[in-house]
Protein backbone atom coordinates (compact mmCIF):
# COMPACT_ATOMS: atom_id res chain seq x y z
CA UNK A 1 0.00 0.00 0.00
CA UNK A 2 2.83 2.41 0.79
CA UNK A 3 4.40 1.86 -2.63
CA UNK A 4 1.13 2.79 -4.36
CA UNK A 5 0.77 5.92 -2.25
CA UNK A 6 4.37 6.98 -2.88
CA UNK A 7 3.96 6.31 -6.60
CA UNK A 8 0.78 8.42 -6.71
CA UNK A 9 2.44 11.28 -4.83
CA UNK A 10 5.56 11.14 -6.98
CA UNK A 11 3.46 11.08 -10.16
CA UNK A 12 1.43 14.07 -8.95
CA UNK A 13 4.57 16.03 -8.14
CA UNK A 14 6.02 15.33 -11.58
CA UNK A 15 2.80 16.39 -13.29
CA UNK A 16 2.57 19.60 -11.29
CA UNK A 17 6.20 20.40 -11.98
CA UNK A 18 5.71 19.89 -15.71
CA UNK A 19 2.58 22.05 -15.82
CA UNK A 20 3.78 24.80 -13.53
CA UNK A 21 6.36 27.48 -13.96
CA UNK A 22 6.25 30.76 -15.74
CA UNK A 23 8.96 31.78 -18.16
CA UNK A 24 9.70 35.34 -17.01
CA UNK A 25 12.62 35.62 -19.41
CA UNK A 26 10.42 35.55 -22.50
CA UNK A 27 10.18 38.80 -24.42
CA UNK A 28 6.83 40.55 -24.12
CA UNK A 29 4.41 39.89 -26.96
CA UNK A 30 1.94 42.27 -28.54
CA UNK A 31 -0.53 41.52 -25.74
CA UNK A 32 2.06 42.58 -23.16
CA UNK A 33 2.88 45.93 -24.77
CA UNK A 34 0.19 47.74 -22.78
CA UNK A 35 1.66 46.40 -19.53
CA UNK A 36 5.18 47.52 -20.48
CA UNK A 37 3.92 50.93 -21.64
CA UNK A 38 2.66 51.53 -18.14
CA UNK A 39 6.23 51.10 -16.88
CA UNK A 40 8.49 54.10 -16.76
CA UNK A 41 10.67 54.08 -19.89
CA UNK A 42 13.17 56.29 -18.10
CA UNK A 43 13.63 53.64 -15.39
CA UNK A 44 14.23 50.97 -18.03
CA UNK A 45 16.80 53.19 -19.75
CA UNK A 46 18.45 54.05 -16.44
CA UNK A 47 18.80 50.35 -15.68
CA UNK A 48 20.19 49.40 -19.07
CA UNK A 49 21.91 52.47 -20.57
CA UNK A 50 23.65 54.49 -17.84
CA UNK A 51 26.57 52.13 -17.43
CA UNK A 52 27.82 53.14 -20.88
CA UNK A 53 26.04 56.39 -21.74
CA UNK A 54 26.35 58.04 -18.31
CA UNK A 55 23.91 58.84 -15.52
CA UNK A 56 22.29 61.67 -17.46
CA UNK A 57 22.80 59.91 -20.80
CA UNK A 58 25.36 62.60 -21.63
CA UNK A 59 27.81 60.09 -23.05
CA UNK A 60 31.10 58.86 -21.66
CA UNK A 61 34.14 57.19 -23.11
CA UNK A 62 33.28 55.68 -26.50
CA UNK A 63 29.52 55.79 -25.84
CA UNK A 64 27.85 58.81 -27.42
CA UNK A 65 25.44 61.16 -25.70
CA UNK A 66 21.86 60.01 -26.12
CA UNK A 67 20.22 62.75 -24.05
CA UNK A 68 19.39 64.51 -27.35
CA UNK A 69 19.24 61.50 -29.66
CA UNK A 70 15.71 62.37 -30.78
CA UNK A 71 17.11 65.39 -32.63
CA UNK A 72 19.33 63.09 -34.71
CA UNK A 73 17.38 59.85 -35.10
CA UNK A 74 13.73 58.91 -35.55
CA UNK A 75 11.97 56.52 -33.18
CA UNK A 76 12.37 53.72 -35.75
CA UNK A 77 16.08 54.41 -36.14
CA UNK A 78 16.57 54.41 -32.36
CA UNK A 79 14.70 51.10 -32.11
CA UNK A 80 16.91 49.69 -34.86
CA UNK A 81 20.05 50.65 -32.93
CA UNK A 82 18.66 49.13 -29.71
CA UNK A 83 17.76 45.87 -31.43
CA UNK A 84 20.69 45.51 -33.85
CA UNK A 85 23.46 47.42 -32.10
CA UNK A 86 25.75 49.98 -33.69
CA UNK A 87 29.46 50.56 -33.34
CA UNK A 88 30.57 49.24 -29.96
CA UNK A 89 26.96 48.87 -28.73
CA UNK A 90 25.89 45.22 -28.71
CA UNK A 91 22.45 44.26 -30.01
CA UNK A 92 19.38 43.50 -27.91
CA UNK A 93 20.37 45.14 -24.64
CA UNK A 94 16.65 45.85 -24.40
CA UNK A 95 14.16 43.69 -26.28
CA UNK A 96 10.49 43.42 -27.15
CA UNK A 97 7.96 45.91 -25.90
CA UNK A 98 10.50 47.44 -23.50
CA UNK A 99 12.74 48.33 -26.46
CA UNK A 100 9.79 49.97 -28.22
CA UNK A 101 8.87 52.02 -25.14
CA UNK A 102 12.47 53.16 -24.60
CA UNK A 103 12.87 54.06 -28.29
CA UNK A 104 9.71 56.15 -28.12
CA UNK A 105 10.94 57.90 -24.96
CA UNK A 106 14.41 58.56 -26.39
CA UNK A 107 12.88 59.96 -29.58
CA UNK A 108 11.41 62.79 -27.49
CA UNK A 109 14.88 63.75 -26.25
CA UNK A 110 15.86 66.70 -28.44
Amino acid sequence: MNKKLLTAIFGSVLMLAACGGDDDTAAPTGEDVEVVESQDAEKIAQGKCISCHGGNLEGQGNAPAINDVGSRLSQEEILNVILNGQGAMPPKIIEGAEAEVVAEWLSTKK
